[in-house]
């Protein structure tokens, strides 16, 4: 019989607050990392995967660590980026739902700092941050860490590489009694460094869902392109992916931009985020995508950290990550909470070579599709061209003589009629046979 979150020393308030979650069934990172910070004092180092459940890992017994009595501020949990915080803090507002004693803020940046304060000079037991905006913060004396009890440092492998001078001056106000909780989904050797660093030299390891990557409900796949069809590919493969919802990774904010900018014009419903947009940019993109309003949502890495929506069916590499770490977190957004999904990396022939060092080190099997043939993807682009002018607005500019005049001429066509001489117009203007329809295919 499976261990249930009673068994692992929840206790009632936290447990009724995952019956009205839905939640009654832990993960493997949540049954190994439970009990060890309920019971035990030592730091501990967890990794796993995105999607295993890492905040509620930590945030289920953090909650019962917590002195509701004092007035201090005893937590920090550390995020790379405000989406990240986000989420976390949601996540844990909606576990200490029957907790009202406890108290929790969120201070991360691209937000107005003054309602931060304000906020802050309410009793607070748990800060979700930034370490941008908390070190804003500590230097303007708005919060005090030196009664702090527990840090958390969630996602460390990109925390260590983006924002490691924002956590060395935060270490040096934080006291070293504390005790530190790393969880990350990857271990390099900065996260190591880390390590050494920030926590003391006895500290408890944990691995959980590691060796599953390729078999928590992932596909792995590539295709070759030549340079000139990449963006055709891709075109043809969100076509075959109608309706449902995915991620396009672009290793930098230009690429980002351009291939936004391809999307919209083919009509495809997309939405575009990278660390140079304004906040509020970024929130309202994440919105609509959160709430299905747009499909498609392109991004850089970094952005990208903190997107947790369950129904994200794949992912996309335009780009190729620089390492395996972001590979992981990239094809992470896909296959959550138990769903299948599918990670597909665009590569050109000379990267055909690094598919079997990613297999490897990641301990994954891709598997290639093979592109449409010319006549098949011809075929696909009239589909897409069909959409395209399906989804234009009308054009309010032609005089209402001039759209008569043009309704005299269409007059006696019936719909199919109509239909089938526009497409004979743009099967001779582009020189296409028509073939059978093809579909995007496994090799």
């Amino acid at each position: 019989m499976s261990k249930q979150f009673s068994d692992l020393g929840i206790n009632r308030l936290v447990l009724q607050s995952l019956v009205d979650l839905k939640i009654s069934v832990p993960t493997d990172i949540q049954k190994k990392t439970i009990p060890i910070l309920l019971q035990q004092k030592e730091d501990v180092v967890a990794l796993a995967k995105t999607g295993t459940g890492k905040t509620a890992a930590y945030g289920l017994p953090l909650l019962q660590l917590i002195d509701s009595e004092s007035t201090k501020v005893q937590a920090l949990v550390l995020a790379p980026t405000r989406e990240l915080g986000q989420q976390i803090y949601a996540n844990l507002v909606s576990f200490a739902a029957h907790s009202p004693a406890i108290s929790i803020a969120s201070v991360c940046g691209g937000i107005p700092i003054k309602p931060q304060i304000g906020r802050l000079k309410k009793p607070t037991h748990i800060i979700v941050a930034t370490p941008g905006r908390l070190n804003d913060l500590v230097q303007r004396e708005a919060v005090v860490l030196k009664n702090l009890k527990y840090l958390i440092l969630d996602e460390a492998d990109e925390m260590v590489s983006a924002l490691k001078t924002d956590l060395d001056t935060l270490a040096k106000g934080i006291p070293k009694s504390r005790r530190t909780l790393l969880f990350t989904a990857t271990m390099p050797g900065t996260v190591k460094q880390l390590v050494q660093n920030y926590m003391s030299k006895h500290v408890v390891h944990l691995e959980a869902d590691m060796a599953q990557l390729g078999h928590r409900g992932i596909a792995h796949h590539y295709v070759v392109v030549e340079p000139i069809e990449k963006l055709e590919v891709l075109l043809h493969f969100l076509h075959a992916k109608e309706g449902e919802r995915g991620i396009i990774f672009c290793k930098t904010k230009a690429a980002v931009n351009k291939l936004a900018k391809k999307l919209a014009m083919n009509k495809f419903s997309s939405g575009a985020i990278h660390g140079s947009l304004t906040q509020g940019i970024r929130d309202r993109i994440m919105g609509q995508f959160r709430e299905g309003f747009i499909d498609i949502l392109v991004a850089t890495d970094l952005a990208a950290r903190g997107i947790d929506v369950k129904e994200v069916s794949y992912v996309v590499n335009y780009h190729l990550p620089d390492t395996y770490e972001a590979y992981v977190h990239r094809s992470g957004r896909t296959a959550r909470a138990g769903a299948k999904g599918l990670s597909l990396s665009i590569i050109q022939q000379e990267e055909i070579k690094d598919i079997p060092d990613f297999e490897k080190e990641l301990g994954l099997i891709f598997e290639e599709y093979k592109k449409q043939n010319a006549e098949n993807r011809e075929e696909i682009n009239l589909v897409i061209w069909a959409k395209k002018i399906f989804k234009t607005k009308p054009n309010r500019e032609l005089s209402d003589d001039t759209k008569e005049k043009i309704k005299t001429i269409f007059h006696h066509l019936t719909k199919e009629e109509l239909i089938e001489k526009v497409l004979g117009d743009y099967l001779t203007q582009h020189a296409i046979t028509p073939s059978k329809t093809a579909t995007f295919q496994k090799k």
